[in-house]
């Protein structure tokens, strides 16, 4: 996969991994087109690229899901690479709460379900592509959960089921390649609630996205993660 002259779609781009990815890409001369839910956020994002734009919008709803779809193949139809970051994750204990089923399925929706729709809505047109990437991010989370997370890793799970789906179903279309990104505990605000602070610098997880891509190493194990892939 090229690794400059892209143009690319980050969900979660406003901050943590999503941000360090747009750097990253950023500064090696692609594009950039980010997405959260905060225009705030976002724009303090802009603030340290050369090269991008925001589209705010919740893609855990069916309606902004499909307006910023049909925004990209509008306004900017060179996009050819669409990286799935954004994600929502709960911390509690089984033993305290009495409703997981709810935050299980507002953690499915956003990491899993949305997803799913996302991808299938752009599919028609990066397949279209002389070159073009799904990249989904999931976690070390699909090898095993965390007592103060019990529902995320399942939908992290999910998600890299669908994406080993999503990247045999295309295996012939060689101009259409599928990553998945295998972060541990980074270093975020988002992480903060279970010891983010001793985890890896986002930038970690966004240089080897970087070489995956160059390499066309479709799985992309970061930090302890790799342990996995021996």
């Amino acid at each position: 996969m090229k690794t400059t002259g892209n143009t690319v779609f980050i969900s979660g781009g406003s901050a943590g991994i999503g941000l360090a990815i747009a750097k990253k890409l950023d500064a090696a001369g692609n594009k950039i087109i980010i997405n959260g839910r905060s225009e705030e956020r976002l724009q303090n994002a802009l603030k340290q690229l050369d090269n991008a734009v925001a589209l705010q919008g919740d893609l855990s709803l069916e309606t902004d899901r499909i307006r910023i779809a049909e925004q990209l193949k509008q306004d900017y139809p060179e996009v050819n690479v669409i990286i799935n970051n954004a994600g929502a994750a709960f911390t509690y204990l089984l033993s305290e709460t009495l409703n997981a089923h709810e935050k299980a399925a507002i953690e499915m929706n956003t990491n899993y379900l949305s997803v799913i729709h996302f991808t299938e809505l752009l599919l028609p047109h990066l397949i279209q592509k002389t070159e073009a990437a799904v990249v989904n991010v999931s976690s070390i989370a699909v090898f095993g959960s965390h007592k103060l997370l019990p529902t995320y890793g399942a939908t992290k799970a999910a998600l890299h089921s669908y994406t080993v789906a999503l990247r045999n179903t295309y295996e012939e279309e060689k101009n259409l390649q599928i990553y998945e990104v295998y972060p541990p505990l980074v270093n975020t605000e988002f992480s903060a609630e279970i010891g983010g602070a001793n985890g890896i610098p986002p930038q970690e997880v966004a240089d080897e996205l970087f070489l995956a891509l160059k390499n066309n190493q479709y799985d992309v194990p970061v930090g302890d993660t790799k342990q996995f892939f021996k």
